[in-house]
């Protein structure tokens, strides 16, 4: 069994997790691994009004939020493959941090790659950095690409 034979990629279609892809296909490369692109989605149902909370209204959000995450997989995916690395992807709504490090420990993943922000500045302070709560949640090692 190889190092990193199993490596996490959490994707939220910013330049940072591009970046991130990267270099996890640098490493999968070298050492014959695996990698799994994972995107986590919210539908942010809070920011609605209350009167829509509940409503019908809200199926269609969630369904374009899903597509959002299956476009970012799919170009990730197809980036993978072309240099030659076995992929899967997995979409999930849920909040980001606790996904991914639920996805890492169910899957018994080696290694997880992921951008340091994804976020704006102000979303990161009101919300707190994704990097930031995997490293310190994941049970396996984290790598935080600048």
């Amino acid at each position: 069994m190889g190092l990193f034979e199993k490596i996490l990629v959490p994707l939220d279609g910013s330049g940072h997790s591009i970046y991130a892809l990267e270099r996890a296909i640098q490493i999968a490369k070298k050492f014959k691994g695996k990698i799994t692109l994972i995107h986590a989605y919210t539908t942010h149902l809070a920011s609605l009004p209350k009167e829509y909370a509940l409503a019908e209204n809200t199926a269609p959000m969630v369904e374009v939020s899903g597509d959002a995450g299956k476009n970012i997989l799919a170009d990730a995916k197809a980036k993978t493959e072309t240099e030659g690395v076995q992929v899967e992807t997995i979409l999930v709504m849920g909040q980001a941090v606790e996904t991914i490090v639920e996805a890492s420990k169910n899957g018994k993943f080696d290694l997880i790659v992921i951008g340091a922000r994804g976020l704006s500045p102000i979303k990161e302070i009101l919300l707190g950095s994704v990097s930031h709560g995997v490293t310190t949640h994941a049970q396996c090692p984290v790598l935080v690409v600048k």
